[in-house]
């Protein structure tokens, strides 16, 4: 592939910009100035050995991810370690500076330290040496067995040496590592290393039927794993069993797709179409995981007999309008990117299905009782209930309706020559505009003389009691980073 189109594919999530001889050039300065004190205030004061959390108190003396953390730990699941060093690579390929790419690479070597011997990530990095003793940390050369009593993806064998797919956790990682490991020309031998064993685990513990489950520690016994549609069962507890779910194959939180997507760049980056024919099965248990009439869309899990299943106390077995509309959307890019057309096929009934279950505002339900098709809520007290008057406020139980957009792009593939096949263009390109330059100036505006972007929140884990009303956010430093980098790319001469 030509290092043209490798960059046009690094690209593809990120502001494309074209030139404009119009820029204002102070403003292009301070712009560079505002870019590199803020990537160098989160190197030397936010970062915890090259990674990072999710959000830290103004003073740093508070810190946390999706839960509260400490000085010697990272995150892992966006907008933590991979996504910031995502950021960095952008700064990069707007001005070619290697402080940039050097950032990238520090924040890569932080996600090896954080590699388990199962060849993905936990949600943390721990980097503290006595406590990395309970992880089995692939740099660290150790496998500690799993404690007396613990199963596969419990709670205390999960926190040494199971990875997850929740989250977008171990496949953002690998998807940073990779492209740090392109940006390098593979010569960081470590990063180089991680990313194959991560790949090679990746395509090791992926179901004979096709499917992930949402956590692993090593390869499925093929001989239990039948490969099968799926079906209704018979009769389901109303009741949350507590069962361990993180075995069932899932489409929870878009895990699959998002180890599809890794696949393909995986693909792209190394030339080996092993990853290709691997997305291709994944796609293939999409078509086999579609509910047969009268509800032929997706649930959020199945468990080993294909059926709908229990995951947390609020998933309950049933047909999912949220992440079949992420399913709809794999099966048009598996269709794209391979040019087969049984990935359309589960399309056309889906669409039907879930066009006939809209809600009176036109959103769908997260979740319809098996066969019923009544939307099931979930009270307070975590009772299931066909009332929306008393939902949780953590978890969204009505989803959007992304149906019409899903459609379009079904009927503009459904006729094309698998000849004729084409890659989606990138992203429409945007020259300095007024809107762009405005925000520009807020960006830089906002960051104080030590090169931070605070404002106002609180943070979540603290406990009730916890003062904190200054943040430093992650998230925050994400998006003025892209949009400082964007606006250096449009205002190249």
């Amino acid at each position: 592939m030509s290092a043209l189109k490798s960059l046009v594919a690094l690209c593809a999530t990120a502001f494309l910009f074209v030139p404009d001889a119009h820029a204002d050039e102070p403003l292009v300065e301070q712009a560079r100035s505002a870019l590199r004190k803020a990537v160098t205030f989160f190197r030397t004061k936010v970062a915890a050995d090259g990674g990072y959390l999710w959000r830290y108190s103004e003073d740093l003396s508070k810190r946390e991810g999706e839960g509260k953390a400490t000085a010697t730990q990272a995150w892992v699941q966006p907008p933590g370690t991979p996504a910031v060093g995502l950021a960095f690579l952008e700064a990069h390929r707007a001005t070619g500076d290697k402080f940039y790419l050097d950032a990238a690479r520090e924040t890569a070597h932080a996600l090896v330290k954080g590699q388990l011997r199962s060849g993905g990530w936990d949600y943390r990095i721990e980097f503290d040496p006595k406590l990395r003793r309970k992880y089995a940390y692939r740099a660290d050369g150790r496998l500690l067995p799993s404690p007396p009593g613990r199963g596969v993806g419990g709670e205390g064998a999960g926190t040494n040496n199971t990875s997850t797919l929740d989250d977008n956790t171990t496949q953002s990682a690998l998807r940073f590592l990779m492209l740090v490991d392109e940006a390098l020309a593979r010569k960081d031998a470590a990063i180089h290393e991680a990313a194959q064993f991560g790949l090679a685990k990746l395509l090791e513990v992926q179901y004979p039927n096709g499917a992930w489950p949402q956590r692993y520690e090593k390869a499925p016994d093929p001989i239990k794993i039948p490969v099968k549609k799926a079906s209704y069962p018979e009769s389901w507890p109303r009741l949350f069993p507590g069962k361990d779910y993180r075995a069932f194959y899932t489409f929870n939180d878009n895990s699959i797709a998002d180890a599809i997507d890794v696949l393909f760049e995986a693909e792209r980056i190394y030339g080996e179409d092993k990853y290709r024919r691997a997305a291709e099965k994944a796609g293939d248990f999409m078509i086999l995981a579609q509910m047969p009439d009268p509800q032929p869309g997706w649930a959020q899990q199945y468990d080993l007999d294909m059926h709908p299943a229990w995951a947390r106390k609020f998933e309950p077995p049933a047909v999912t309008g949220g992440e079949s509309q992420g399913v709809m959307r794999t099966l048009l890019k598996l269709c794209r990117a391979t040019g087969h057309k049984k990935y359309l096929e589960p399309l056309p009934r889906a669409l039907a299905y879930y066009r006939g279950s809209l809600l009176p505002d036109g959103r769908l339900a997260r979740f319809y009782e098996l066969k019923s098709n009544k939307p099931l809520y979930f009270t307070r007290k975590y009772e299931l209930t066909y009332q929306d008057d008393d939902l949780p406020t953590h978890y969204a139980f009505k989803v959007g309706n992304g149906l019409d957009a899903i459609a379009k792009e079904y009927e503009s593939l459904k006729n094309l020559d698998p000849a004729e096949r084409k890659d989606p263009a990138p992203p429409a390109k945007t020259k300095v505009t007024p809107a762009l330059t405005a925000q520009v100036r807020k960006v830089i505006a906002a960051l104080d003389e030590q090169g931070r972007w605070v404002e106002n929140g609180t943070l979540r884990f603290q406990g009730p009691q916890d003062d904190t009303r200054r943040i430093i956010a992650c998230n925050t430093f994400i998006r003025n980073v892209k949009t400082l980098s964007g606006y250096l790319r449009a205002a190249q001469p």
